[in-house]
């Protein structure tokens, strides 16, 4: 028996194999994406957020709290605990429990 295996045949360049453009393209799009991504960041200017925005938002409020477009807004504005959320339901509001099993 002879240790020494036969030659194999030349299997091609690597560009011919999927797999390759594979490994080597998604590390090289995220490589892009990223860049494009630091590029935006620092080249548009942030917001600036107003020095009274919090006055604002008060403001906001009170005009919803003197307003009232109807029942549909009102109960916008209710709690869970009071709205659709059935833990203050009265007992006598609740279906009576089945009868035990025999």
């Amino acid at each position: 028996m002879s240790a020494l295996l036969p030659a194999s045949k030349s299997s091609g360049p690597w560009w011919k194999f999927p797999l390759v453009w594979l490994v080597l393209g998604l590390p090289a799009v995220v490589v892009v994406g990223s860049l494009t991504s630091a590029w935006i960041a620092i080249s548009t200017a942030d917001p600036v957020v107003e020095e009274n925005y919090y006055q604002k938002g008060l403001e906001i409020n009170r005009t919803l709290a003197g307003k009232s477009a109807g029942p549909v807004a009102d109960k916008a504005l209710v709690s869970a605990e009071k709205g659709r959320n059935h833990t203050t339901t009265p007992v006598q509001d609740m279906p009576s429990p089945p009868p035990p099993p025999r």
